[in-house]
């Protein structure tokens, strides 16, 4: 079932996720959940505390057509190694209409466990080591407004206040 995302200024989106220590059947329908949530909203990723759980988990698919083959589970993900420099315009299911250019690795490796507990390593090239960046941040309390100049995060955050408070009035 689809799950309401978390939006900017929710403290949730701050905190980092704990360690999934056990893989039941809690987990198998959040992970169930966040993939409805992803194609329904639509996105490319999403992470555990976008929809409130604080689990170190997320959900990635970033073919255009939701392929479920190309559907990436990870659980406990790790940053084993990332290289080259990419800046491309990045997006986020928690801060809606909102979209700015972002300097992150051009190539990364993780490490996890997939949904059957079973050890995983996904590389990433391109608009993929975009996404897995992206949803790692996530499972560490960082958004993507962190990681713009100084300059860049102050304009961008003196709008999000602005357009957080008016919906939210």
């Amino acid at each position: 079932m689809a799950q309401p995302i978390l939006t900017y200024g929710n403290p949730i989106l701050r905190q980092t996720a704990r360690a999934v220590s056990n893989i039941d059947g809690e987990l198998q329908r959040l992970i169930d959940d966040m993939v409805e949530t992803m194609h329904e909203a639509p996105g490319v990723g999403l992470a555990a505390n976008q929809v409130g759980s604080l689990r170190r988990v997320f959900v990635a698919n970033p073919s255009e057509d939701h392929d479920p083959s190309r559907l990436l589970v990870l659980i406990n993900p790790e940053l084993v190694e990332a290289e080259g420099e990419s800046v491309a315009e990045e997006g986020c299911l928690s801060i809606p209409d909102f979209r700015e250019e972002v300097r992150r690795a051009r190539r990364v490796l993780l490490r996890g466990l997939d949904r059957n507990e079973r050890p995983v390593e996904v590389e990433g090239q391109d608009l993929l080591a975009r996404v897995l960046q992206h949803e790692l941040d996530h499972l560490n309390g960082t958004l993507f407004v962190d990681r713009l100049s100084p300059a860049k995060r102050d304009i961008l955050l003196r709008k999000l206040k602005k357009a957080f408070r008016i919906k939210r009035a």
